[in-house]
């Protein structure tokens, strides 16, 4: 039956409504034996996400990154590609999820009912921002001097624009919608990025021989059969989902 593979399909072929692709073998990983298909299904986008976001910030073993949200699904990624990238992760989130969140990589977990993490943390080299709003600042107040932040909830910059290739006048406007953030960046002395994921089996299979170690597995919401595609699709924009979707063929 063929290896079972998976992967974030490249921008010119995007689009994976479908029971088959055609896809160059370089933009796939082989999946882990404990995944099952749905479940492999809702890794590559977060963590490709994860990886490229390390990547952008320049992240070196032995610094220290603070992810928000460590208890959500994203978090629940977030956490061990970086330890296994030689990094110090502190994380927040829901008391009741601490303990899972340790024995996955954090090095050190605040619960967000009871301590603020403004007032506890700071000097730290790294921040994945997987909640924007107003927890965008708070985060850079952390962070040293010319630390990098990613945001993943925030708005895109000019300097994403740019590394986007995007013609000069979406640049423009790119730079108008992210002035705040970048004003914000400079108000604290760090870096603020915004990123758009793109397809790397290579960084795929790294993160999988991560996973497997661990046997992480993916936040699901709700898997859907391929008839009830639109109401899938209602669902995730509608935001009511606390897990990835997924259709099933």
């Amino acid at each position: 039956n063929g290896d079972r593979v998976f992967g974030r399909l490249p921008l010119d072929a995007i689009g994976a409504f479908a029971e088959y692709v055609a896809v160059d073998s370089d933009a796939l990983a082989f999946v882990p034996d404990y995944l099952s298909d749905e479940e492999a299904a809702a890794v590559p986008l977060t963590a490709l996400t994860i990886m490229q976001a390390l990547e952008l910030m320049g992240a070196e073993a032995g610094k220290t990154i603070f992810i928000s949200g460590g208890t959500g699904g994203v978090g629940g990624m977030a956490i061990p590609i970086a330890k296994a990238k030689g990094l110090t992760v502190i994380t927040n989130g829901d008391a009741s999820n601490k303990e899972r969140v340790l024995s996955i990589g954090a090095d050190r977990f605040i619960d967000y009912k009871t301590e603020d993490y403004t007032q506890t943390v700071s000097d730290v080299d790294y921040v994945l921002d997987t909640l924007g709003g107003a927890e965008t600042e708070k985060q850079m107040s952390i962070m040293k001097k010319g630390g990098h932040l990613v945001s993943l909830r925030a708005m895109p910059n000019g300097a994403f624009a740019k590394e986007m290739n995007l013609p000069k006048w979406k640049q423009f406007l790119f730079g108008l919608a992210g002035r705040k953030f970048d004003k914000m960046a400079q108000k604290y002395g760090v870096h603020y990025h915004f990123i758009f994921v793109r397809s790397n089996g290579a960084q795929l299979q790294e993160v999988a021989d991560i996973f497997t170690k661990l046997e992480i597995k993916p936040s699901i919401d709700a898997v859907y059969p391929f008839e009830e595609v639109n109401a899938a699709l209602d669902k995730v924009a509608n935001g009511r989902s606390r897990g990835k979707t997924v259709l099933k063929f």
